[in-house]
């Protein structure tokens, strides 16, 4: 037994999932608050996933399907569930939406000193691109 359950997120969920982001260690980035996560629900309300034990959010995934790519965002486990598959089960259940979509390549998202995130995604067989770098605006 797992321990946990995994659903699609909803607006619901979105102050726990923001909780879960804070204690699991994740560095904010300025689409962090519920405005734009209630977009995201709306928008794509299969990219969330969310996986609870006892009622509490423990777990949580941005599977992102752009109609061309998928990408993979804000993977984050609560300590106390950490190392007994739910990351792994959050990404399978991830990619198997995006294949269902039509991605054929997948890349995640992970800040560079991330010592735990690099050594979790080169597990899942993804590989590190050393060659590319990503830009990005805040704009709003």
């Amino acid at each position: 037994m797992t321990g946990w359950s995994i659903r699609e997120g909803n607006r619901d969920d979105i102050p726990a999932l923001l909780e879960l982001w804070r204690i699991a260690g994740s560095v904010p980035t300025p689409s962090d608050h519920s405005d734009s996560l209630a977009t995201l629900v709306e928008h794509d309300p299969r990219a969330l996933l969310v996986a609870e034990s006892d009622g509490t959010l423990v777990g949580s995934i941005i599977a992102a399907w752009d109609g061309w790519r998928g990408s993979f965002h804000r993977l984050a486990v609560q300590r106390g569930c950490r190392r007994r598959g739910l990351a792994t089960e959050l990404v399978r259940i991830g990619e198997a939406r995006l294949r269902d979509r039509g991605a054929v390549r997948l890349a995640a998202i992970v800040a560079r000193d991330e010592e735990a995130a690099l050594e979790f995604w080169a597990a899942q067989g993804y590989r590190f691109q050393p060659d590319h770098l990503r830009f990005t605006s805040d704009r709003g």
